[in-house]
């Protein structure tokens, strides 16, 4: 890569096409053909057909667990595993999380409180959750965000010791391990994304994993609507069946699952080999005692030291097409309707606060390899010797929705 010259106008970005994070990993072409065209000649669709049944089989036995129940997406796993679970009033959840994690919540009714994170994990803090249980609460949502699990055992006993229903948010952390288990049989019930974004991918699809035969009861009657047999409506239900289609492709992609998990390790420590010597600018590590899928590249910013912050290193990137993503800026908490509805949460939240104005992530996948990281490295290279100069051509926060700031008081149980 060519010495760039920040001041030259009209210039070409690095890369030609754009650098996602997230861009789909691709099993087997051939394999999804040939599954395919078996559909069609059995000409069962949907109402779970014979790959939707090998499909969760495969979930099943890849993390340790006694039923998978695959769905068309995570959100409505998220909806249907609270219904099942029967939470009402009010959930503790973090607000550091894709907004589908606390939507499924409020869609049904259920009002999400917001709970501040650890600086260190990202994930929920155990000790915030004890201060924030009232009469009302029924339930804690933890998120493995990243893929690195949440404080477990800590949750497990806050949720015994209150009788509350304990459920997780897998979305990142299918393929990873806690003390040597797999994510997958904590709590309740942990649910799955297959989006396209995730490393073993569906296109479209999710999973509600759990080892309790009366939940898994409950969410196979909930997800076609209520049936139990054939003409049978024992409760309430939707439509949140996976079809044949989608199974197909995540069969095939959980066949490549190791290979798609060597090329996002090697892409962590190219990351790690390209950025080491950039000031303030630290990956977030992983536990390599534990199985880990090494999907999300995660930069942690300390603006003082690198004279550049998160959103000006952001735009840096993007001027070079590497779209990098502020996940999951600005927070669920200064979104609608929470903003409104709670508008002096951020004063509860510090740490995540914090944590949402430096967490960059970086594309990898295998989509990219080690000759576009070392150009990444590169940019950050040029970018940091640039520093001055750059903080004069980018606005330093990009735009926040905008709320009162005012303390607010919980009652305790």
């Amino acid at each position: 890569m060519k010495k760039t010259n920040y001041s030259e106008h009209n210039r070409l970005p690095a890369f030609a096409e754009p650098l996602h994070v997230g861009r789909p990993n691709i099993g087997d072409v051939a394999e999804i053909h040939r599954r395919i065209d078996e559909i069609f000649q059995r000409r069962w669709l949907s109402n779970d057909g014979v790959v939707v049944q090998e499909f969760e089989r495969e979930v099943a036995s890849t993390v340790g667990v006694k039923h998978c129940l695959a769905v068309c997406n995570a959100t409505v796993g998220l909806e249907i595993a609270y219904k099942a679970a029967g939470l009402s009033g009010e959930v503790i959840v973090p607000a550091n999380t894709f907004v589908a994690t606390v939507h499924a919540l409020q869609w049904q009714g259920i009002t999400p409180i917001f709970c501040d994170i650890d600086p260190h994990t990202h994930n929920l803090d155990p000790d915030h959750v004890e201060e924030l249980i009232t009469d009302k609460t029924t339930g804690i949502v933890g998120v493995h965000l990243w893929g690195r699990p949440c404080q477990v055992a800590a949750l497990e006993d806050i949720a015994d010791r209150y009788d509350l229903r304990l459920i997780f948010d897998a979305a990142h952390a299918f393929g990873c391990s806690l003390d040597g288990r797999m994510i997958g049989g904590f709590g309740t019930a942990e649910v799955f994304s297959f989006h396209a974004t995730k490393f073993v991918s569906c296109g479209e699809g999710g999973a509600i994993v759990t080892n309790d035969d009366d939940f898994a009861t409950r969410v196979r009657q909930m997800r076609s609507f209520g049936f139990k047999g054939s003409d049978n409506i024992v409760s309430v239900g939707t439509n949140g069946k996976m079809c044949e289609f989608p199974a197909a492709v995540g069969l095939s992609s959980l066949k490549a699952m190791n290979d798609f998990v060597k090329t996002n390790e090697c892409n962590y420590h190219a990351y790690k080999r390209a950025l080491s010597h950039i000031p303030g600018i630290n990956i977030l590590p992983y536990d390599l005692l534990e199985r880990n899928n090494f999907q999300y590249v995660v930069l942690d910013i300390d603006e003082n030291e690198s004279r550049l912050s998160r959103d000006q290193w952001l735009q840096v990137l993007h001027a070079e097409n590497v779209l990098a993503r502020r996940y999951f800026f600005p927070g669920v908490h200064r979104m609608e309707p929470y903003r409104t509805r709670d508008p002096f949460a951020i004063r509860r939240l510090p740490v995540t606060e914090s944590i949402l104005k430096r967490v960059l992530v970086l594309p990898s996948g295998t989509a990219v390899g080690t000759a576009e990281i070392e150009t990444i490295g590169e940019i950050f290279s040029q970018a940091s010797e640039s520093a001055a100069k750059l903080r004069t051509q980018f606005p330093a926060m990009l735009p926040l929705p905008t709320q009162p700031l005012a303390p607010q008081k919980r009652k305790a149980a």
